[in-house]
């Protein structure tokens, strides 16, 4: 199978393998967003060593298998098995030196599971790293890891001896609407957009969910598929997915958790529903989160502006809103796609999809290249004060002098704007110029998968955006 997008990081690692100086590369992101796939097409079989770190091994048991990778790529059968990691890494300089390639390509995948508790490791990279590898003209060490806090913290923000040694860091993201399309066409798959549209809300862009889709197969059918039949592949995905990431999962798990019951929450709403402090690590665990692409910070405005935070994966939501609460149902999916608690998922689950499209929401809106503010809108009713009580989804406040106001409705058939719904979005338009002062031209905009019902309250909307906009 050919590489699916990624053409921007295909290019920077190409061009990275044909400067004149030695490499060092990380490359980083989620379990399953393609990391590893990426690296082996790519390079092939151009590779000098390569190695895969093991969850939950202990150190000796992650040097034993080091040094069997170190065996394969030629280390002579009179060395004996590392006592430590500044062993393997001499180990290492030997395969390197014996190695007559042009570019010695060094991987080592997983390499956050490496680095066990009261382990070596970090040093020893180090010393690998600025006493040998960065000496040489020739050597392209690559690491890898599903675990971006990691890469970040003990690597990229390094305060020791890998301080700013990185050439080149990719944090691989999952893929858009787009990509995921492309994907699905690669596998021999034909879906319209609708149905990838369905699957995006429940898999998000994450490559290994979308792997196992089968010719004929409905989205509806690929989710119980997946979910919800006995033996399900991802019925468990979750816990395995945090148990890789955290070395104590719980807590993160009970924050995304929390998360996938409220469109946006404060810092120290999270912290109360979750009973943790201001202290003890609080602001690491969400930057943790957000590094891992689960979580996002951004700002909401309303009688004052907040920072607040939202989930931003769709796995997520759709496992804490089907699979967490139900571990034993089978085909729940299918049994039940018309109920108000699927109706309530499909809401999140479209508004997380098109937040996280937002340049094509932009380029639907011929405003690619305009600069904007994005934020949400959030105020209390105060008929006193003529404040009726508003929430809007997104606002886009653009350099232009105007402001969208975004509602995002998810629905089967084109949106029908009722009276109601027509009188609701014109108080939330009053509400908006009151509170926030704003001077701009207001344009009510609606992004809905097959667009608005034409009617005279549709009229009203200065613009519409479509599932079909946010895969363009």
């Amino acid at each position: 199978m050919t590489l699916i997008a990624r053409k921007e990081e295909q290019k920077l690692l190409n061009q990275a393998l044909c400067k004149q100086e030695s490499q060092f590369i990380a490359v980083y992101g989620r379990r399953g967003v393609g990391k590893t796939y990426l690296i082996r097409k790519l390079f092939s079989e151009r590779f000098s060593f390569v190695h895969t770190g093991y969850c939950n091994l202990s150190r000796k048991e992650q040097l034993s298998v080091f040094f069997k990778s170190l065996r394969k790529a030629g280390l002579s059968s009179r060395r004996r098995c590392p006592k430590n990691w500044l062993e393997a890494f001499d180990l290492l300089e030997m395969v390197v030196e014996q190695s007559t390639a042009e570019k010695k390509l060094l991987f080592l995948d997983e390499l956050s599971w490496m680095d066990t508790p009261r382990s070596d490791l970090i040093p020893a990279l180090e010393h690998f790293w600025n006493a040998f590898a960065s000496a040489r003209k020739d050597v392209i060490l690559l690491i890898c890891s599903s675990s971006p806090s990691w890469v970040i913290d003990h690597v990229m923000h390094n305060i020791g001896g890998l301080y700013n040694r990185l050439t080149l860091s990719i944090h691989l993201e999952p893929f858009q609407l787009c990509e995921a399309e492309e994907y699905t066409r690669s596998l021999g798959v034909s879906l319209n957009r609708r149905q990838i549209l369905k699957g995006y809300m429940a898999l998000g862009g994450i490559p290994y969910y979308w792997s196992r889709l089968k010719k004929g197969m409905s989205i509806d059918q690929y989710l119980d598929y997946l979910f919800f039949r006995r033996g399900a592949l991802l019925k468990n995905e979750c816990s395995g997915l945090f148990g890789s990431l955290f070395r104590k999962p719980e807590i993160f798990q009970k924050i995304v958790a929390t998360l996938s019951q409220k469109k946006i929450m404060t810092r120290n709403e999270i912290l109360k529903a979750v009973g943790l402090t201001s202290a003890g690590g609080a602001s690491k665990i969400l930057r943790d989160l957000e590094n891992c692409d689960f979580i996002r910070e951004c700002t909401s405005y309303g009688e004052r502006k907040e920072r607040v935070y939202r989930l931003i994966d769709p796995f997520i939501l759709f496992y804490y809103h089907f699979l967490e609460p139900r571990p034993g149902d089978t085909e729940f999916r299918m049994e039940r796609a018309n109920t108000p608690e699927t109706s309530r998922w499909q809401d999140l689950a479209f508004e997380i999809v098109s937040r996280l499209h937002t340049q094509n929401i932009k380029n639907a809106l011929g405003i690619g290249a305009v600069l904007t503010e994005e934020f949400s809108f959030s105020v209390p009713e105060n008929l006193a004060e003529g404040i009726y009580g508003s929430q809007i989804d997104l606002v886009l406040k653009r350099a232009d002098r105007i402001s969208n106001l975004i509602e995002m409705k998810y629905s089967e058939d084109e949106y029908l704007i009722t009276k109601a719904s027509d009188e609701a979005m014109r108080r939330k338009r009053s509400d908006y110029q009151r509170v926030s002062g704003s001077k701009d031209t207001i344009h009510l905009t609606l992004i809905a998968p097959c667009g608005v019902l034409q009617n005279s309250y549709a009229c009203n909307l200065a613009s519409v955006v479509t599932g079909e906009d946010l895969f363009l």
